[in-house]
């Protein structure tokens, strides 16, 4: 099986993938939050510092575009690889209501005939800069009815993968995962296929096995950012070793390197809330001790805050 860190805005990030992969069991392909480029292509600075090669060394990044525009997208691939990428991703599958709103990520499921048109366009395109592209999708904008006419779309170009996130948009991130969708995907799909969504424990591996045992890729997200060592419990081979020091030096490369490349401490304490909001579930009863990190207005208060959860909380 291959583990991909799924790409979340404002956390998984390159300053997260870098301390991930520096503590805990390496993910085989890393997203980057998706890139949301001008017209031709342009890329704002902060999306640059994503993707640059001396803030990325030793892991597989994948790109990750945001557009409806076959220009923009063109563009950005073209930019993307005078840095030396040769694989991008579309993302199809964002639920954000100020992106679908404009037709992007899964607002561009609802249209079916232009994301034919536009996914032609850089087909073509992309061949011409050597560049392959995989796409992450839903299985449709309101109804999972429309999933099989996306996936005969999507069956014409030559995709290096589906990443098949098996919810709807207007799902968000609610509801039971619609596995009988992404079973479909699986029987249908030309090109490889792989899980996204709901992976919190070893045991939701198992049962994806279990029921798709020819199943090779696996996205996960959120169940890595509440147990980083989700990994070593799946693999069971002894890593899961000195989990709390890790757990400490980890957090601390995080906060340091915020530190680092952030103007202001009101920024790089809302990041590490951000984070903490999903890390404490690492510990016993850590709960109580969020609400410290949460009111935690000074650099001073919010370590304190994180020294209390090391010292008086036991990892799950």
């Amino acid at each position: 099986m291959r583990y991909y860190l799924a790409p979340m805005e404002g956390i998984t990030g390159y300053v997260y993938r870098n301390a991930y992969h520096a503590y805990f069991y390496p993910m085989d392909k890393y997203f980057t939050p998706f890139l949301s480029p001008g017209q031709e292509g342009e890329l704002r600075n902060r999306d640059v510092q994503e993707i640059l090669p001396e803030n990325n060394q030793g892991i597989r990044l994948i790109p990750q575009i945001l557009t409806n525009r076959a220009e923009a997208f063109l563009g950005a691939a073209e930019l993307l690889e005078t840095y030396g990428y040769r694989e991008v991703n579309l993302n199809l599958g964002c639920p954000s209501g100020t992106v679908t709103a404009k037709g992007k990520g899964a607002g561009f499921l609802r249209y079916p005939d232009a994301l034919d048109r536009f996914l032609e366009e850089i087909s073509r395109g992309m061949e011409g800069l050597g560049i392959k592209f995989s796409i992450k999708t839903r299985v449709g904008g309101r109804d999972p009815e429309e999933f099989p006419g996306l996936l005969e779309i999507y069956g014409r170009y030559p995709l290096t993968e589906l990443i098949i996130h098996p919810r709807v948009q207007k799902d968000f991130y609610k509801n039971t995962p619609r596995m009988e969708s992404f079973a479909l995907g699986m029987e249908r799909s030309r090109c490889p296929v792989c899980y996204n969504g709901d992976i919190t424990c070893a045991a939701d591996i198992e049962a994806l096995r279990d029921r798709f045992p020819d199943l090779g890729r696996v996205m996960i997200g959120r169940g890595i950012l509440a147990d980083p060592f989700l990994l070593e419990r799946v693999y069971g081979d002894g890593i899961l070793e000195n989990r709390k020091e890790r757990l400490r030096e980890f957090h601390q490369r995080v906060y340091e390197e915020y530190l680092r490349v952030m103007s202001g401490d009101r920024n790089v304490l809302f990041k590490m809330k951000e984070l903490w909001s999903h890390l404490i579930k690492s510990f016993r009863d850590g709960e109580r001790f969020m609400k410290k990190i949460g009111k935690a207005k000074s650099r001073g208060e919010y370590e304190a805050a994180v020294a209390a959860v090391f010292h008086d909380l036991d990892l799950q």
